[in-house]
Parts: C-alpha cells; structure tokens; sequence
C-alpha cells in the first residue's frame, strides 16, 4: 500500500504527464516550480518493524530517500539535455523525534529548498498518523543533498535548474549550507579510509560483555538489481537501512534491551556502489552516554565478479540509539569499557559530538520558550 491517491484512467495520465514535460523542457529558470514538492505515504506493516512493533530507523530513512530522488528527478528533468537520475551524496543529521508503529501511517513530504549549479538540497517532513484516532505526530526531519547524473553517461554531472526563493534571506541560508556540507564532506572522506578490522566473535569469552569488541557487528550483502537505481548503481535508501540494520544489532548487543535510533549524524556517500558489489557494513561502539549510544557504521565495498579489485569505503555515518523498557521510557546505557589508545580515542571525540549535540538541543529548546 503506497499511496491513498486514486489513480486516473492510465490514457489520460499519459496525456497529462506527456503535456506537462513538454511545456517544462527548456524553462530551465527560476519559473520551474512545478516539481519542487513531492507527498508519498504508506502504512507500516509488521516487517517493517522490530519485535515490540517500533518501525525501524532504516525503514523511515528508505522512505525519506525515495521521496528525495523522486522530487529531485523530477525537478533536473525539467531542461532540454539528457534525461537523468538524482544520486545521493549527503544526508545532514537527522532527529527521530517520536516513534512510529506498526499500523500507522508514515506520509513523508520532499521539497527542494536550494540550488547550486550542479547540487540540489531536499528538505523532508515525515510525519506519523494514526488512522483510527487521526492523531498526526512529526516523526522525523532531514535535509538530502543529491547531484544529477546523465542516463548516458553515469559519471558525467547535469546541470541543475534553479529555484524561485521566497527572499534573498532564504537564499543566502542556503548557500551556507551548501558550502557547510561541502567542507564537511571533504573533511571526512580524508578521516575514514582505513578498513575496519573484521568483528571479534561476541560469544569469545576473551572479549568481555559491554566492551567495543564484544557488540562488534557486520553484515555482508550481495547488491542485486532489486537494491539498485536504472544506473544499476545502489538506492542511497538501501544502504541506509542496512547501516541502520547493523547499528542495531550493535546496540542491543551493548545492552540486551528494546532499542530505537534516536539520530543519525550525517551520512556521506563518498563512492559508487555497482550492482554485483559484496558490501560489507560494519558497526562499532564508539561512545556510550548514560542514556544514548553512538555507533560509527562503515561500508565497504568490492566487486565479486572481477578478481584482484581492491575494497573501497563507500558510505560513513554515525547512528545513535537508546534503550527502553516495555513502556517505551528510557532506560539506562552500560558504561562503555574501554581497551587501549585507539578505543580512547575514539571515545573522546564521541563524547564531544555528544556534548555538541546536546548545547545544540538546549540552546532550540530555549528558542522555542
């Protein structure tokens, strides 16, 4: 169940659908506004959720990805040149702000609020609606950058077509953001291109309970075409839930509980992943807080069918998650123990990502009183 849109008589939507790209190509200006918002909702069934019925963080994050890529298509598509495909880059911090459930439905709204020449920001809502009671709750909010790639040629960047923005204001902001997002992109690709060493086996009764070594988790995937754009490249969304995926294993191994992602720092796509990769997405523990864990999630990826390529870093991010009872109320984290240079390291700059996140949090509560 995707949509609650009735569907018009497939003859006339052709016609519809034909006469508006027809009278968009071309008017690549500021006029363009036809396909800067984009609404999909769809009910939350029980495979989308863990065992006591929380949705998964990965299943909102798919959902908030295909809603940007849609808008962003759409929106690129609207000048004469080649026809292309909106690929993800970065995904900016984003908040689970409440929990979604089994039977309620997720309605996510993308709206394309900046351009750069070759970029585009995608603002997102999602909210949560339970249809028996009506009661509307605002789930999630991130911001997605993604650049346009030609369907000829996958490596060869499209222009994109400019918005009209409400003030001078609101178009300086996004300029700042775009030039934020860019530095810090570059930043972390120099910061991330060791491999992760393989996990140590969790049973090993050399590797004590609630140390790094112990909750170390991986997945391996085989990419295959259901997981992939008509690039034959990796949905952004796909990874995304499989990064999530192993967070958790991550986190409920840490604390033997109910676990929720409660934020996700900013993703970075640095590379391509091609249909017919091995990827390899790994979860650590870097920093534990009383009530919040943060895990440095990493994937790798390497071609299966050609011998002799080498394992690349394809996408990073930080996911933090927290526990909970059976009445969804916070619970307490185990302290994290700690073993070496490395894993101290590690540890402090995640305790001062954590205190950074927190003045942030503060200093937006005390804005809104």
């Amino acid at each position: 169940m995707s949509c609650f849109i009735p569907r018009r008589p497939a003859h006339k939507v052709d016609k519809r659908v034909t006469a508006a790209i027809q009278s968009q190509r071309g008017r690549g200006d500021a006029s363009s506004q036809q396909d800067s918002k984009y609404e999909l909702s769809r009910i939350m069934r029980p495979d989308d959720a863990n065992i006591v019925g929380n949705v998964h963080g990965g299943t909102i994050l798919k959902m908030i990805e295909e809603a940007g890529c849609i808008v962003g298509t759409r929106h690129c598509n609207t000048q004469d040149g080649d026809r292309c495909m909106a690929a993800l880059v970065r995904v900016e911090k984003t908040e689970f702000l409440f929990p979604v459930f089994i039977g309620e439905v997720a309605h996510v709204t993308a709206e394309i609020t900046y351009t750069s020449t070759h970029s585009l920001e995608v603002q997102v809502q999602v909210m949560s609606e339970n249809i028996l009671t009506g009661v509307k709750k605002l789930a999630n909010k991130a911001a997605l950058w993604y650049v346009p790639c030609s369907l000829k040629n996958v490596d060869k960047i499209m222009d994109v077509p400019p918005i009209k923005y409400a003030s001078v204001e609101q178009e300086e902001l996004g300029r700042k953001r775009y030039g934020a997002q860019k530095m810090e992109r570059q930043e972390t690709k120099a910061r991330i291109e060791d491999m992760v060493p393989p996990p140590s086996n969790p049973e090993d009764p050399t590797k004590g309970q609630h140390t790094v070594g112990f909750s170390q988790s991986s997945l391996i995937h085989l990419v295959g075409p259901s997981d992939c754009t008509i690039h034959n490249y990796v949905h952004g969304g796909v990874t995304m839930k499989l990064m999530d995926e192993v967070a958790g294993i991550v986190a409920a191994r840490h604390c033997s509980t109910n676990i929720v992602t409660a934020s996700v720092d900013a993703i970075n796509f640095h590379r391509k992943i091609i249909k017919g990769c091995v990827v390899t997405v790994t979860g650590r523990l870097t920093f534990a807080s009383n009530k919040s864990m943060e895990i440095e999630v990493f994937v790798d990826a390497s071609s299966l069918m050609e011998a002799g390529k080498e394992k690349y870093r394809a996408v990073s991010a930080f996911f933090t998650y927290i526990s909970l009872d059976k009445a969804n109320k916070a619970l307490p984290v185990p302290p994290l123990k700690i073993d070496g240079e490395e894993e101290k390291r590690r540890f402090e700059e995640g305790n001062a990502r954590y205190l950074q996140s927190k003045a942030k949090r503060l200093a937006e509560k005390e804005r809104q009183e």
